[in-house]
């Protein structure tokens, strides 16, 4: 009804004019998509609360003040120094600037991209760094449990472990994290100029990787993957990456994409920290040897990257419609936002490029600051005030929802638990809404990504019909 037939809107909006005396440019929107609302009900009413409460911030309470004391040329200079306008003499560009009235079409539109963006990245900056600190007992005793682990291997032999005990040969850990570097080197699609430069990258994936790969598979174990700081770590390896090349001189534009290798494989090891974590822990519990499921991921993370690499590679090529308009990649536009890769963007280039926005990356740090000293889970309200409305509320109804079927439980007293949630039928249910919004969007996406199929889908939308 949405994505293909068109008889709702993708992203039903109410919005004020920027006129209104009382509550100007304030818009409320949201996507309505089975996968959002799946993951609501599956993190529950708090996180889901948090998240939209920071939405709420930006889009409610930040959008209409600035709107209401920043005047639209301040605004469009903002906007062209980011890259988002070309010019304030040339019309378009975010919120549809018009250069002969010196007005917006959308103003809220216009704001986020200028401001609120940018107090949104300093605020999930701040929350993931908070994040990390707060788990630095957690990091202490895994590097601990970790070298007291190994010390016990090597002095006990591999004779005497059972075989439910047997992990890879810390030799074949060894030469794949060398294999890993030279791989990095010598493959042409690693950005840089130099095989110094990638034996660099390699060297800051193996370091950062030691450390957040084994904090991740730690605190997966101790207080459950919902938990697991992915965010913070891929946030603290960028900025960590970033200060390291200001320190060898290395700034500006080139070095951006290296920085930002750097981040994505952290980031995804991170990720399969966690799940190769709980992986083992299914297991132990059958009886599986452990090397033999270690094979296993490996198998699958080279088969999924391969997969994964191709539909990306689909998904970003642009159609008809993109290339009239000068867009080569599809990633990255409204069509495929993006909102946590323009996030590290935006941190890589304000800190190589020396052009960041400090004063609204501040703000954003203190809103995360306030949040955490009033007891609120900082990098979640940051999430949600960073992302747009549209996001974020679709995911409060379905945490909403998870509330009242909570509350209906603790009425007629039914017994609930931790393996309740995670299998009973609400639980599922989620889960599938979340697995077949994917697949579903993946597939019309792949449609979408030939001329003949846009045609197809064009054919077949009832949006004229009903509009008329």
């Amino acid at each position: 009804l949405q994505k293909i037939l068109h008889v709702i809107a993708e992203t039903p909006v109410w919005i004020t004019k920027q006129t209104n005396k009382f509550f100007p440019s304030a818009k409320l929107s949201g996507e309505i998509t089975p996968e959002h609302l799946g993951v609501g009900y599956i993190i529950g009413p708090r996180i889901a609360g948090v998240l939209v409460a920071g939405g709420v911030l930006s889009w409610l309470v930040l959008i209409p003040l600035l709107s209401s004391i920043v005047p639209a040329d301040t605004i469009a200079i903002q906007l062209a120094k980011l890259g988002y306008l070309a010019d304030i003499t040339k019309d378009g560009g975010k919120g549809g600037w018009n250069a002969a009235t010196h007005t917006f079409n959308d103003y809220s539109a216009a704001i986020y991209y200028a401001f609120i963006r940018q107090i949104g990245a300093g605020a999930v900056a701040a929350g993931g760094i908070i994040t990390l600190i707060k788990t630095v007992p957690t990091i202490v005793k895994s590097i601990k449990g970790s070298v007291s682990s190994m010390k016990n291997n090597a002095a006990g032999g591999s004779n005497g472990i059972l075989r439910t005990e047997r992990d890879l040969s810390l030799k074949i850990v060894g030469l794949g994290s060398l294999a890993l570097v030279a791989l990095i080197a010598v493959l042409p699609q690693v950005p840089g100029d130099s095989i110094l430069q990638k034996i660099l990258i390699g060297i800051l994936v193996l370091i950062f990787g030691a450390l957040f790969v084994t904090v991740s598979s730690r605190i997966v174990g101790l207080i459950g993957s919902s938990n697991n700081p992915i965010s913070g770590m891929t946030i603290a390896t960028v900025m960590g990456t970033s200060l390291i090349f200001i320190a060898v001189g290395w700034t500006g534009e080139t070095y951006e994409p290296l920085v930002l290798v750097v981040g994505g494989m952290i980031c995804i090891a991170a990720a399969n920290a966690g799940a190769t974590s709980q992986d083992l822990k299914s297991g132990y519990i059958v009886g599986a040897t452990p090397r033999n499921q270690q094979i296993a991921l490996f198998v699958g993370a080279i088969v999924s990257s391969i997969v994964i690499g191709i539909t990306i590679k689909y998904l970003d090529k642009p159609n008809s419609e993109m290339i009239a308009q000068g867009i080569n990649h599809a990633i990255g536009t409204e069509k495929y936002p993006a909102p946590q890769a323009t996030l590290m963007a935006t941190l890589i280039k304000g800190i190589l490029s020396f052009n960041l926005d400090w004063q609204y990356v501040f703000v954003g740090v203190f809103v995360a600051v306030v949040m955490e000293l009033c007891g609120i889970r900082s990098l979640s309200f940051a999430v949600g005030a960073y992302l747009p409305l549209s996001t974020t509320l679709p995911i409060a109804i379905g945490g909403a929802i998870k509330g009242l079927v909570d509350r209906r439980k603790k009425k007629e007293n039914i017994p609930t638990g931790p393996e309740e949630d995670e299998l009973g039928k609400g639980s599922l249910f989620a889960t599938g809404l979340v697995a077949g919004g994917a697949v579903a969007g993946v597939v019309i996406a792949f449609i979408v990504g030939s001329d003949s199929g846009e045609k197809l889908l064009k054919s077949i939308s009832m949006e004229e019909s009903i509009s008329s």
